[in-house]
């Protein structure tokens, strides 16, 4: 049996939608976007929601909307995809990575409050200079399980920093601080600004394209002004009507909108969310069942003061336990037919954040660590029974048969 890593689930909905706007004429962005932005805003609680092509380009235009300077540094976590820490190179600040937590891979709250003083204090291993000013951070929603919500803001209001949640993996996930609390959404003011992801393979799916949501009036309007060449209005307003053709460059933006081709199908995918992420939390559930006893894994938290998304099923190899590395237990996954992932390799190990800033494995010694434990197993909407048995079976088969025969013999 071929298990794929992902799978997208598109249904007649979608498919009549992207048909009805091809038969429109009006292909960009239009009256499709406005209604998928209306309607994600609702789903997140925020008064605005700016669509946008990927993620990337939300994390982009929130950090130039608060006025990210050339020199300025971000608390960036290690344990992220690339496009985290290069929204703050592309406006030329310089991001202060942090390491992560060892159990739920989000960001290091500690480990933050340290770089800040090491930064200070000029022992700061990377090559950042000593008197960065300190301006926001972006912590991340690793795999969908939203991180300490009042932990972020404590730490901003000790710094006066401002919050960009890359929220790539957290649509739809919430959060409560105390068991008698009501559920916080993620993107519901818990930030600035946060970030969602409709790439292929997210909990739900335009293709490509991403969104931007926040409570601030002015952030929203500039974003939304930086996001379509800073013009002053966009096509659909100058050609569907009640506006003059003319528009003025208010201000040197970017190419970042979403097309109303790529809205039509998230306007569906959108209405059918929860209903995905119950069908995810259930695949989670019967993984966690299957490998709960398979003493080689540790597998990923679902602590019940979260709503996860389950955009990722990480898995932890135990390797003192096995006669294996991670890398070649990936290759006998994909032997077996089982398509799996590495989310991710951590940025202080990339060569760009090694030779720009001198950032070494001993300066972010958690993620240096667990990187190389971990398989992202698949987990998507449409896994059938046969494919998560098959699944959680070939694991299961490789940890016993490599298992060290010390692990074995004292078990």
């Amino acid at each position: 049996m071929e298990v794929p890593f992902f799978r997208p689930e598109i249904g007649r909905e979608e498919m009549d939608e992207v048909m009805a706007v091809l038969r429109s004429g009006w292909l960009t962005t239009g009256p499709r976007v406005k209604r998928f932005e209306e309607e994600f805003g609702k789903a997140v609680g925020a008064p605005h929601a700016v669509a946008l092509n990927s993620a990337t380009a939300a994390l982009h235009l929130a950090v130039e909307a608060l006025g990210l300077q050339p020199g300025d540094a971000v608390l960036v976590p290690t344990m992220t995809f690339a496009a985290t820490a290069e929204v703050v190179r592309y406006l030329g600040a310089h991001p202060i990575l942090v390491d992560c937590d060892p159990v739920t891979l989000n960001l290091d709250f500690g480990d933050a409050r340290e770089k800040l003083r090491a930064l200070r204090s000029g022992r700061l291993p990377a090559r950042i200079p000593a008197g960065a000013r300190v301006v926001g951070i972006i912590p991340v929603h690793v795999g969908g399980l939203m991180l300490d919500v009042r932990a972020v803001e404590a730490l901003a209001a000790e710094h006066g920093l401002w919050v960009v949640e890359d929220a790539a993996h957290a649509f739809p996930a919430s959060w409560r601080p105390a068991p008698a609390a009501a559920w916080q959404r993620c993107g519901e003011g818990t930030s600035a600004v946060s970030c969602f992801s409709f790439y292929a393979n997210k909990t739900i799916t335009t293709g490509e394209g991403g969104m931007a949501t926040t409570s601030d009036d002015a952030l929203a309007e500039r974003m939304r002004l930086m996001s379509l060449h800073g013009l002053s209005q966009d096509a659909w307003r100058r050609y569907s009507g009640g506006t003059k053709w003319d528009y003025r460059i208010q201000a040197p933006g970017f190419k970042y909108n979403l097309t109303d081709v790529a809205a039509a199908i998230g306007i569906h995918q959108l209405a059918r969310a929860e209903e995905l992420r119950i069908r995810r939390e259930r695949i989670a559930a019967r993984l966690s069942e299957e490998l709960s006893d398979v003493e080689e894994l540790d597998l990923p938290p679902s602590p019940p003061d979260r709503i996860h998304s389950w955009h990722l099923f990480p898995i932890r190899l135990r390797l003192d336990r096995l006669a294996i590395d991670r890398n070649a237990f990936i290759d006998e996954l994909k032997a077996a037919g089982v398509g799996c992932s590495v989310h991710w390799r951590p940025l202080h190990l990339h060569p760009y954040y090694e030779e720009t800033f001198g950032w070494r494995p001993q300066d972010l010694p958690t993620a240096t660590a667990v990187w190389e434990r971990l398989v992202s197993l698949p987990i998507f909407p449409a896994m059938g029974e046969p494919e998560i048995a098959h699944v959680a079976d070939t694991v299961r088969e490789l940890c016993r048969v490599h298992r060290r025969a010390a692990a074995s013999a004292a078990s």
